[in-house]
């Protein structure tokens, strides 16, 4: 049977310094040369996780974006993408404008994938994300709101105050045309609102990547509430040991840390043929 690892990337894979131990990188890269079919599937761009996951080696497509993206990571080559409809996007920039909030707002634009926010209107979750992205050619900021929803649209990301952003996660998760998530940022005071089109998950991806890749059965790690779906679809599931308590109830089992290259070492104990 052919079985189809698949990883969260923060929280799980990545330690809290947003790296790959080295001894992460050694044992899954040797498996991986064994044979061994295993990616991530990341709430990051391919750009951003390609940083964080650097020396690690994955030989079939990862899944980006929260699973709104499937692609080969040594082409650049999108193998299926999940965008707004007109009246969706639409949808979304009403509901925010009518509660007051800014978002950063992920298009492809002539062909050309973009990030577009407005910078008057920063806050400091933003400025953090920005900051850590200096030089990305993604970003495409902009002096007031005209064109900030330019383009094929399928991803929103709201940062903020749980309060403010409270309101438009009960719209959004309501509405069965959207996927909708709110989560505390890792290591962070501030929340995300992340809003995408309903057949962009985790779950979804993995099980185009599984018919792709002509495997049986699916494992899976991760620690926080965007994981959930990709736990309900896998054969087995694995929490690190610092996940949400959401997320360990459905788990399998519970693994070591992020901290503690959790993934990996079950992956060596575990994983005995490939």
């Amino acid at each position: 049977m052919r079985t189809l690892y698949v990883t969260d990337l923060d929280g799980t894979l990545l330690n809290t310094h947003d790296r790959i131990n080295p001894y992460s990188i050694k044992v899954i890269n040797g498996l991986v040369e064994r044979g061994l079919l295993f990616t991530y599937a990341t709430a990051r761009s391919l750009v951003s996780a390609s940083v964080v996951a650097e020396g690690l080696t994955t030989n079939i497509p990862v899944i980006a974006y929260n699973g709104a993206f499937i692609i080969n990571p040594s082409t650049g080559e999108i193998l299926t993408a999940s965008f707004f409809s007109k009246e969706e996007t639409d949808r979304v920039m009403k509901v925010l404008q009518e509660h007051n909030i800014s978002p950063l707002v992920y298009s492809y634009i002539d062909g050309v994938e973009k990030v577009s926010w407005v910078t008057t209107k920063e806050n400091d979750g933003i400025k953090r994300y920005l900051g850590k992205r200096q030089g990305d050619r993604r970003l495409r900021p902009l002096n007031d709101s005209g064109g900030l929803y330019d383009g094929d649209v399928f991803y929103f990301t709201c940062i903020g105050e749980r309060a403010e952003l409270l309101p438009v996660y009960e719209i959004f998760s309501g509405d069965d045309r959207y996927t909708c998530t709110l989560q505390q940022e890792l290591y962070r005071p501030e929340y995300w609102c992340e809003i995408m089109p309903k057949k962009a998950t985790k779950a979804e991806a993995i099980r185009k990547l599984k018919k792709l890749w002509d495997c049986d059965r699916v494992v899976s790690f991760g620690d926080t509430i965007n994981d959930i779906p990709m736990f309900r679809i896998s054969d087995e599931c694995y929490a690190v040991s610092n996940a949400v308590e959401a997320l360990k109830e459905l788990a399998t089992g519970i693994i070591g840390s992020n901290d503690e290259d959790g993934v990996a070492k079950w992956l060596q104990e575990h994983v005995k043929e490939v």
